[in-house]
């Protein structure tokens, strides 16, 4: 899969880059830092530019964001109500309530996380999601998509140009990184899972 991925970049170059970005960001089959990196090693064999490249994958990824996005205001609030409920989640102590709840959260300090989850490995993608559910305004859902993707596009397309032929060092440092992240997500959803359950004890 690596292999085709690298045959598209130099056969088609910024219209391979925009397409398999875009494809990362709904169902990722090779990270966006293996696509990138290599990208940004590929502007010394090619006519491509580093800042053409970061512009096509950033296209690829707000593409990709949208569609995400659009997934998300299928899974209105309406809905989601009915999954929860169910007689399962009912079981886990969920109510119809939590969902307004969430989207109420989400609205209010969430909007801001679409940027910052844009520079996150674990999240950046699905991130998109809850935006939707939470019919954040499309025009601010482009500008934090856009500008967030910027940022990473830039610092991984950039750092693959500098490190040239030893750009898979890069895909090896920001695996490592991936794994801390959802560590440190985990250990964040375990925590506030314990701290609701004592809320539901005392209340």
């Amino acid at each position: 899969m690596t292999n085709i991925v690298f045959d598209l970049i130099n056969q088609f170059g910024y219209l391979a880059i925009s397409l398999l970005i875009a494809i990362e960001n709904i169902f990722p089959p090779i990270p966006s830092e293996v696509i990138l990196s290599f990208a940004g090693f590929a502007t010394h064999h090619s006519q491509m530019t580093v800042p053409w490249v970061v512009i096509s994958s950033t296209i690829g990824a707000v593409l990709g964001a949208l569609i995400l996005y659009w997934i998300g205001t299928l899974l209105n609030e309406e809905r989601l109500e009915k999954i929860f409920d169910h007689r399962m989640f009912k079981m886990l102590g969920f109510k119809k309530g939590d969902v307004q709840k969430a989207i109420t959260w989400f609205n209010k300090y969430g909007t801001g996380a679409i940027f910052y989850g844009r520079c996150i490995p674990v999240i950046r993608s699905l991130i998109s999601i809850p935006a939707g559910t939470a019919k954040v305004k499309l025009s601010k859902f482009l500008i934090y998509t856009t500008l967030g993707s910027l940022i990473w596009n830039t610092v991984l397309v950039s750092l693959g140009s500098y490190m040239g032929e030893k750009w898979e060092m890069i895909v090896t440092i920001f695996e490592e990184y991936s794994f801390i992240i959802a560590l440190l997500l985990l250990l964040i959803m375990i925590y506030g899972s314990f701290k609701w359950y004592q809320k539901k004890i005392k209340a």
